[in-house]
């Protein structure tokens, strides 16, 4: 897989592909929160394709962008990243902070617990709580 580190305007350049599915550049650039030039769009796209992020087909005068990984590796890729260089590869670490950062809701630590436990492939359906 590419390389997928990425700015905060590459990631919302392919979360506007990823939700559509396909789009071209004018539509992208539709899509964004932030003012850019239609070139720049363009422009980003293309540094995308040579990255092999994203793919183009030409459709009548268009090009039709499609991005050619999917997110949630691009998001397992960025954050193993992260967790290196912050935590040192200890994703303990990582939880660790992420808990520690905020007040954690009953439910999030209860949906927590179950992706450990399915993570070592145990269930807790016969627990009692």
């Amino acid at each position: 897989m590419p390389d997928p580190q990425l700015s905060d305007l590459q990631l919302a350049l392919l979360r506007i592909l990823w939700d559509r599915g396909e789009a071209t550049a004018a539509e992208v650039h539709e899509g964004l929160e932030r003012v850019l030039a239609p070139t720049t769009v363009a422009t980003l796209l293309g540094r995308l394709e040579k990255r092999g992020l994203v793919h183009h087909e030409l459709r009548g005068r268009a090009y039709v962008y499609r991005a050619t990984v999917p997110e949630h590796e691009v998001r397992r890729t960025m954050l193993a990243k992260l967790t290196d260089y912050f935590f040192a590869g200890d994703p303990a670490a990582l939880v660790s902070h992420l808990l520690g950062g905020r007040e954690v809701a009953p439910d999030e630590l209860a949906a927590i617990h179950r992706l450990v436990d399915a993570s070592r492939g145990e269930s807790n359906d016969d627990d009692d709580g």
